[in-house]
């Protein structure tokens, strides 16, 4: 059968470009059609820069091509993504976040709800990325109830002063190969800490700004639960790389990691999903270890990320030795030959791998500037 363009750009018509409500040809997204034989090149370029909206445009591709053409058509597919340029693009000094020097990637992890093992992962998750050889450092965002002291046994260190280029700049605190700063530093053990937003994030602001972290391959910031003002305060801080989102399977976390998610897709803030954890996924008992019990659900949280087309990043099984090892200061993930270690090793490989895809199709994030978020008045700026 001969290949003719014409027929290619018709079969094209079927096709919608993501976000948009004109098809491929109408929005002028096909720019070349060329045909060799039974060979056909496509160059398209999209707007929106996610990898799901890539797939879904390369695999509509093929199978209308296939479909209405020719089904034995060899179909090379080249992509090219151009983001709209903003028409209102802040000035300069308006941007409040701006690059760390030496911090390579930035990875948020957050929970719907408190009580899933966000801080437990978290841990975990840093002291893995060392022991394959990555520089980390972890800021534990969670203002109002700080924990990673604790779980890297560190509670009575102090992070100490030190003079970089003049200024005095404060030193994390280092265990386990991890770089560490934390609010639970600098209040007592019995201490509540009771303030407002623009107090939390002047401390944050702090523990970022004011402190010399050094080259950092990935930061791992631990968010207070929910979604709220420090969540928004890191984010206009920081330009986040991507965000890891960890839920129990049952549904009551799974409505508030849903929303979670949602947060980080808002246009306004449009930090990359890198993908869902599951954390508590099983319990099996010591004297059973063939069987696996799901008290909270079964694979909720696989679930979630396939109806919101993120990554499933793995489970970690609800074991008795991750809460001991957090209580004592020593995250499980540093306990060799055992299946916890292998659950967060590969977690963590996932979470790199994503990090790498995130960076191949996606450009740089930018610290995000909020004035006004859905169902709230705009911030009037005198």
């Amino acid at each position: 059968m001969k290949l003719e363009k014409k027929d290619i750009l018709k079969a094209l018509e079927n096709i919608t470009v993501p976000g948009e409500g004109q098809n491929m040809i109408e929005s002028g997204a096909v720019k070349n059609v060329q045909i060799f034989g039974d060979e056909v090149e496509v160059d398209i370029t999209i707007a929106n820069p996610s990898l799901q909206a890539r797939k879904k445009t390369e695999v509509e591709i093929l199978k209308i091509i296939h479909k209405e053409v020719y089904e034995k058509a060899k179909i090379k597919i080249n992509i090219k993504v151009e983001a709209p340029v903003a028409a209102d693009k802040p000035k300069a000094n308006e941007i409040k976040g701006k690059p760390l020097p030496g911090i390579k990637n930035i990875i948020a992890v957050a929970s719907g709800k408190g009580g899933v093992g966000k801080s437990t992962v978290t841990a975990n998750l840093a002291v893995t990325l060392a022991k394959m050889g990555f520089k980390v450092g972890l800021l534990d965002a969670d203002i109002y109830g700080p924990s990673m002291p604790i779980m890297f046994d560190v509670a009575q260190e102090k992070p100490l002063a030190v003079n970089i280029d003049g200024k005095s700049k404060m030193k994390p605190v280092e265990s386990y190969g991890v770089k560490l700063l934390s609010i639970g530093f600098f209040t007592q053990p019995n201490q509540a800490v009771i303030w407002r937003g623009p107090m939390a994030s002047k401390a944050l602001n702090q523990m970022i700004f004011d402190a010399h972290w050094g080259e950092i391959d990935f930061m791992l910031l631990d968010l207070p639960p929910g979604t709220g003002d420090i969540h928004l305060s890191i984010m206009q801080a920081m330009p986040v790389t991507g965000a890891v989102v960890v839920s129990t399977p049952q549904e009551v976390a799974l409505a508030d990691a849903r929303k979670g998610v949602a947060m980080f897709q808002q246009d306004s803030i449009n930090v990359p999903v890198l993908g869902i954890v599951e954390n508590m996924a099983y319990f099996t008992p010591e004297e059973l270890p063939d069987n696996k019990y799901y008290i909270f659900g079964k694979e909720g949280a696989k679930h979630l990320s396939e109806d919101l087309k993120v990554p499933f990043l793995g489970e970690i099984p609800l074991v008795q030795s991750i809460r001991e090892a957090g209580d004592v200061g020593r995250p499980a993930a540093m306990q060799t030959a055992t299946p916890i270690e292998s659950a967060f090793e590969e977690i963590t490989k996932n979470v790199v791998q994503e990090v790498v895809n995130r960076n191949d199709s996606l450009p740089p994030t930018e610290a995000i500037k909020i004035t006004t978020m859905a169902g709230c008045s705009p911030v009037k700026k005198k």
